[in-house]
């Protein structure tokens, strides 16, 4: 059965190549490989048009929540997803999820759709409280998941090449986007509702590996927003003639997608 609801600490800590190699070696005889192997994450997070859930988390607060819409598989309307709401109060995350089809999980959080279960209410009170709230950005990444042998709550993940784009919200074509690791870099992040075993602790002194923080989405925002104030400051460099925009024959002309939309296909 697939857990619904998640209380715990996540801990993450970024590694190099050969750190995450040794550290394999040593998961080897305490942890045991996810059944589903090696995945694509594939996610929508909606946010405000001026960003405020990715800006209010990167102050840091006492509390903090994010929404999103998470795939595991290339995904169309009609294909079950994950509603996720992740709350995290005081250094533990809460999570909230529920599966539904894409088409409906898009339709809850725009405030269209009767939410059914307590979950559903849950999640949409909290995108009730977010006016504007819209798909803001699309985070993929590759993830190897893995959990101990004697207790499946403790679980750690590997993601790498973490990548965003905001142009493009669909979950059913290509991954592709502006990658935010560094190559041969991996994100670790241990999962666990007390505290870690010995033999990790022990592995993570002897490398000299510290906690940090890296969250995807914010990273992504900050990211979109350095590009942005690049084209602003490129275009206000140009002569005053060169910024107007010569207008396409009415035949060429594309519909607009209106606010608040996404693709589906």
């Amino acid at each position: 059965m697939t857990q619904m609801v998640f209380k715990r600490y996540e801990i993450k800590y970024l590694l190099s190549e050969d750190q995450r190699r040794r550290l394999e070696q040593e998961m080897a005889a305490h942890m045991v490989g996810d059944a589903y192997g090696a995945t694509t994450v594939r996610n929508i997070y909606y946010d405000t048009p001026s960003h405020l859930l990715a800006r209010r988390s990167a102050e840091h607060p006492y509390y903090k929540e994010k929404l999103r819409i998470r795939s595991y598989a290339p995904a169309d309307g009609n294909t079950k997803v994950f509603l996720e709401l992740k709350k995290k109060c005081d250094g533990i995350v809460y999570k909230r999820r529920c599966g539904m089809e894409l088409k409906d999980a898009h339709a809850l959080l725009m405030g269209v759709r009767t939410p059914k279960t307590q979950i559903e209410r849950e999640i949409a009170f909290s995108a009730s409280c977010y006016e504007g709230l819209a798909p803001a950005m699309f985070v993929a990444y590759d993830r190897e998941a893995f959990y101990a042998r004697d207790d499946h709550e403790f679980r750690m993940t590997f993601d790498r090449s973490v990548r965003c784009r905001w142009d493009d919200m669909s979950l059913a074509g290509t991954t592709q986007g502006h990658v935010l690791m560094p190559s041969g870099q991996s994100l670790l992040e241990v999962k666990c509702a007390l505290g870690m075993p010995l033999w990790l602790v022990d592995f993570l002194s002897a490398e000299g590996i510290y906690k940090g923080s890296f969250s995807k989405y914010g990273t992504a925002v900050n990211y979109q927003m350095a590009c942005e104030r690049t084209a602003t400051a490129a275009q206000a460099q140009r002569p005053l003639a060169a910024r107007r925009p010569s207008r396409a024959p009415e035949s060429l002309r594309l519909p607009r997608r209106a606010a608040g939309t996404i693709a589906f296909a």
